[in-house]
């Protein structure tokens, strides 16, 4: 494991103080209720959303769902974690393309450009953003071609109760600035509501 990867872990480690000896216990549970859950770990160590605030005026909130053009051919659902209490903020996002079209199944994690929205790619893909202390810089991590797979359990689009998507995950990505610094994430999974994500404090 490269220096940053390892910097990366400690980061993350503030979010597993009761699960370090079996990381995976501190992993929410696979629903598919629209209960709000994400949890992954990252080269073996838990990672999971945490709020900064539960203020109704500036919410920090450690997730967030939003959606790209409906109307449009660029739809998508981007799924963006964050962790708040940690000293340097740890960013995640997962960008799920054309979900309303390809319904409930498994489907590639492809080449991130380290962007998000309308200035990513039309696919899917996931990056993530973290602190390197040995170089007191932030680093991007980003999939690659074939780098992971998804799977949507659970779609309901609903705009009346809110949508509803669950599903899990397993990808690599690569230091966008050095293709042989790699971290793996594994054990993902992700169970979340539209209208009441924003609204849920994570500890």
């Amino acid at each position: 494991m490269k220096k940053t990867a390892l910097i990366f872990i400690a980061t993350m480690l503030l979010t597993a103080c009761s699960s370090d000896s079996n990381p995976e216990d501190g992993l929410p549970k696979e629903t598919q209720t629209g209960a709000n859950t994400f949890g992954c770990l990252i080269d073996g160590k838990l990672f999971l959303p945490r709020s900064g605030n539960n203020s109704i005026v500036d919410p920090l909130s450690g997730a967030i769902l939003s959606r790209g053009f409906p109307e449009a051919s660029f739809d998508y659902y981007e799924l963006e974690i964050t962790d708040y209490k940690s000293s340097h903020r740890a960013k995640f996002l997962f960008h799920m393309h054309n979900v309303p079209n390809n319904g409930t199944g498994t489907f590639e994690i492809n080449e991130s450009n380290g962007m998000r929205d309308v200035d990513g790619y039309a696919h899917n893909y996931i990056y993530c953003v973290v602190f390197d202390k040995s170089s007191d810089t932030y680093q991007k991590y980003v999939s690659y071609e074939n780098s992971g797979s998804f799977t949507i359990t659970t779609l309901i689009i609903g705009p009346a109760t809110g949508s509803i998507i669950s599903g899990t995950f397993n990808c690599k990505l690569r230091n966008i600035n050095n293709p042989n610094d790699e971290i793996e994430i594994t054990k993902g999974r992700f169970d979340v509501n539209s209208r009441t994500i924003m609204q849920t404090y994570f500890p």
